[in-house]
């Protein structure tokens, strides 16, 4: 089992680098950040960039991976995103790898001046922005000797886009798709080096890991049509308890994933209050274990 930390993108980067720098020593796998302009309850409180925010996390870690969880089209378009993930992987020495969901109806959507879009139109929106940033970056096939990148759907065009040179992992950075719906799992299946769940938005902890199981045996079903595997993923902290609310706790939920099937879990560094609120000494216990 991998294991994976989320880090907040809140402190500023004096007091953050010690977060990221430990979670490698701690002996974590991945360590990632939320990829919004603000967030839920916390939108009154300080929240950085998140681009930047990883580029830092680079230059002060060597061996964990680092990751987006998750970026959206909501505010992004894959043209310019994808220049500035490729800069990143570029960076980290080809540590990064891309989370990627179909944004919510929350901040992000409408903090643009968006119109509301339907679950279908999201829905087709994530297929744009995923095909587009599977074959941007790729590169140019032919290292940029002629021509660009181009591409015209309802969502996003791109006429003559440049992605010189060749990417720092092959084919490309990871694409790992988070989605808990029919569409977006059969997506993860076909398009998707890996799939992240958040499970289902219920109060009872027995019920959600019935819903996660339901959703992975979904995606063994889409594996099997399109003849690959990708990985597994999953937020323990989407759960109706805290992960790291205790170490009996962690443990419990990382078996039930392991039953499952699951390739990584994904846990967030304990904030002092509010969500995700919880005693470090926890993590620090936990993390001892791995």
């Amino acid at each position: 089992m991998r294991h994976g930390i989320v880090i907040l993108p809140q402190p500023k980067w004096a007091d953050a680098r010690r977060y990221w720098g430990s979670a490698e020593g701690l002996g974590f796998d991945s360590a990632w950040t939320y990829d919004h302009l603000s967030w839920r309850s916390l939108a009154g409180e300080p929240w950085h960039a998140t681009i930047p925010t990883l580029t830092a996390a680079a230059t002060v870690t060597t061996d964990i991976r680092l990751g987006t969880f998750v970026a959206s089209p909501n505010f992004r378009n894959p043209v310019p995103f994808a220049k500035e993930l490729a800069t990143l992987d570029d960076i980290s020495g080809g540590r990064f790898q891309l989370g990627v969901g179909s944004g919510g109806t929350g901040f992000d959507a409408f903090v643009l001046g968006q119109q509301e879009l339907s679950p279908r139109q999201r829905h087709d929106r994530f297929v744009e922005f995923v095909g587009a940033l599977d074959v941007l970056l790729r590169h140019e096939q032919d290292g940029g000797a002629a021509g660009g990148i181009s591409y015209s759907g309802e969502w996003f065009d791109a006429v003559d886009a440049r992605m010189v040179g060749t990417p720092a992992q092959s084919p490309r950075l990871p694409l790992l798709i988070a989605a808990d719906g029919p569409k977006g799992i059969r997506l993860a299946a076909e398009r998707g080096d890996g799939w992240i769940t958040l499970g289902s938005h219920v109060d009872d902890l027995d019920e959600w890991w019935s819903g996660v199981a339901d959703r992975i045996h979904r995606l063994e079903d889409r594996e099997q049509e399109s003849g690959r595997r990708v990985q597994r993923l999953i937020s323990l902290d989407a759960a109706p308890r805290f992960a790291l609310e205790s170490v009996d706790a962690f443990e419990d939920a990382e078996g039930r994933a392991a039953e499952l099937g699951f390739d990584e879990v994904v846990v967030h560094w304990p904030r002092r209050e509010g969500v995700y609120a919880g005693d470090e000494e926890v993590l620090f216990e936990v993390a001892s274990r791995f």
